[in-house]
């Protein structure tokens, strides 16, 4: 029998300073986030960020906290529930921090007799910190747990067109009348991670995401990001003059994928953008990294800056023709089970 298992980041069991900071400790103790020698890894997050970050990430959490809970399990809930109607095998999600867990996930659909599982990671693009954590620790706990089990992934899918002309849909109907330009802000990670995740070593951050071609993209989060961000502006027709690009929530003092956002939101307003339309396309589902780090504290960035008028775009979350694009993309890999 088979089954259908997405997958998404994570949140704390609830906003109280204990919850945050054990999520705090598994997010940012794997090893494919935070990249060092264990060691140093336990030092920076053990030693320095879990005695200061866990408060001050709570009162984040409170802003965006639902009465139905954390705002990314409650939409990607919502995901299951609508794909479910769609689909004739079980539907379950898991994250890939805390609960419910990929293991939870995974149990629940063994328990309903799926011995071959297709595995969402809710992820357009890839990154050692996303889609490759998610099917490292899949693989994990099927080998330790279930080896009965056969997975199939689906891969990143920053490039279909499907998802393509979705997210240009969803950014269309929400764009405002008058804006200035449309800034495309995507989750940043370390340069290193880029030139980490590359086994082709062909990548050179100074010039290959631009090119047409090249063998490292398909594992290059940087070209992706541009690709996603050129594709969609194609479909909306807007000129490229109007858009920029920039990377978000970085962390630490390493070198981090430029432009930032922050620093980006600060300035624009001084040289003319008035009026700013913003959209995070890393994520699929709203969280704390779009509705408080961008719809909060980024608007205040805007406005402090200069800027007058500051418009949130929303994740594609739970909109049907969303659904409909997560339904044709489990329904390809089910259909790989059956040719095997």
């Amino acid at each position: 029998m088979k089954g259908i298992l997405l997958v998404n980041l994570g949140s704390p069991k609830s906003t109280a300073v204990p919850d945050v900071k054990e999520y705090l400790d598994e997010f940012l103790m794997d090893e494919r986030v935070i990249d060092y020698r264990w060691i140093f890894r336990a030092l920076l997050v053990r030693g320095i960020i879990l005695n200061t970050r866990p408060a001050k990430s709570a009162e984040a959490y409170k802003t965006v906290w639902t009465d139905e809970g954390s705002p990314l399990i409650v939409i990607t809930e919502k995901i299951q529930k609508k794909l479910q109607k769609l689909v004739d095998v079980p539907v379950e999600i898991g994250m890939r921090y805390a609960e419910p867990s990929i293991e939870t996930g995974i149990r629940k659909l063994t328990e309903k007799g799926v011995s071959e599982i297709v595995l969402f990671p809710l992820y357009p693009q890839y990154a050692m910190s996303t889609t490759e954590t998610v099917i490292e620790k899949a693989e994990e706990v099927r080998k330790a747990k279930f080896p009965n089990v056969k997975i199939n992934y689906i891969q990143p899918f920053y490039n279909r067109d499907i998802y393509i002309e979705c997210l240009a849909e969803s950014i269309k109907e929400k764009l405002p009348e008058n804006f200035d330009a449309l800034q495309f802000s995507y989750h940043g990670v370390p340069e290193r991670h880029i030139y980490k995740t590359d086994p082709t070593k062909t990548c050179n951050l100074n010039d290959c995401c631009s090119r047409e071609s090249n063998p490292s993209h398909q594992f290059c989060y940087r070209h992706q990001c541009f690709d996603v961000t050129n594709s969609v502006i194609k479909k909306l027709g807007l000129p490229k003059e109007k858009v920029m690009v920039t990377f978000q929530s970085r962390l630490g003092k390493d070198k981090w994928m430029e432009p930032y956002t922050d620093e980006t939101l600060e300035s624009i307003g001084k040289k003319g953008i008035k009026n700013l339309a913003i959209v995070c396309p890393a994520f699929v589902s709203d969280c704390l990294e779009t509705l408080e780090e961008i719809s909060v504290e980024g608007k205040e960035q805007f406005l402090h800056g200069g800027g007058e008028n500051f418009h949130y775009i929303p994740c594609l979350n739970d909109e049907d023709r969303w659904i409909e694009v997560v339904k044709t993309l489990c329904e390809e890999k089910l259909n790989e089970f059956y040719l095997v």
